[in-house]
């Protein structure tokens, strides 16, 4: 029960990988603020998960939902330990035929969200002594697959932002870090799978892409939580500033292959 007590919000919190951090946090005694903009979704998430959670109804691009879902949490819990930013969003196109307007939308959700959560989750932390950041990240802030302009350029400045968050608030016992997935199977990469799936099913096609991970196979989103939990624990006070791959060896691998 190594949560218990503590005051957690997780943004993006009813779905994916979001939804299996709330979930892993409850399950050690965590008392979870669940942050989604569908208030049908999060309410699923409670009713499954159980145990101290709660939901806000907010957009993580808009500044005065991020302030009162942190309002929120302090009112419940007391205040705020522990931030694990897992909103997102991906959209496909080159810097051509993306839309402006879906550039500013993946940045705004993906980047400016962690921003926002964290502008008004700090203050509190420093109230209780200290606490800690996590953010979903992406290998693709190392490497891009094609046609990914905007969801790359999010990912590489995630990673930036963490360093500098982590550096800002070392002196205030607040460790910031990023964690790295490659595919994971959430509705996201399902949703993706839907796209490019052609003759094949949706499930032939996230086992395709799992081929192109050394250990065969996509991750889960409780693998992710696994990390992300451990990130933000006690057992992880000296890591501050750390983007940590959970890839399945993906970024470990070249493309040139010798011949036989």
């Amino acid at each position: 029960m190594q949560f218990e007590g503590k005051s957690i919000i997780v943004t993006g919190g009813s779905l994916g990988m979001g939804r299996a951090c709330a979930e892993r946090f409850a399950t050690e005694g965590g008392q979870v603020l669940i942050v989604a903009n569908d208030g049908a979704t999060i309410d699923r998430a409670i009713s499954d998960i159980g145990g101290k959670t709660a939901g806000f109804v907010g957009d993580v691009r808009i500044a005065a939902d991020m302030e009162r879902a942190v309002a929120d949490a302090v009112q419940r819990f007391g205040g705020v330990d522990i931030l694990a930013c897992c909103a997102g969003i991906q959209r496909y196109g080159t810097v051509v035929d993306t839309a402006e307007e879906v550039w500013d939308d993946v940045l705004d959700v993906n980047l400016k969200g962690i921003f926002l959560a964290s502008k008004y989750a700090i203050p509190q932390m420093k109230k209780r002594g200290g606490g800690a950041i996590v953010a979903i990240s992406s290998v693709q802030a190392y490497a891009s697959q094609a046609g990914v302009a905007a969801y790359t350029a999010s990912k590489g400045a995630i990673n930036a932002l963490i360093r500098a968050m982590a550096l800002d608030h070392a002196g205030d016992n607040i460790t910031v870090n990023a964690v790295c997935p490659a595919s994971i199977d959430t509705p996201m990469l399902r949703w993706a799978a839907d796209l490019y799936k052609g003759q094949l099913s949706q499930d032939q096609m996230i086992a395709q892409w799992g081929k192109g991970h050394p250990l065969g196979r996509v991750g889960k989103a409780e693998e992710v939580a696994e990390l992300v939990a451990f990130l933000a624990s006690d057992k992880a006070r000296f890591i501050t500033g750390a983007d940590l791959k959970i890839d399945g060896g993906t970024m470990a691998k070249l493309g040139i292959v010798l011949p036989d």
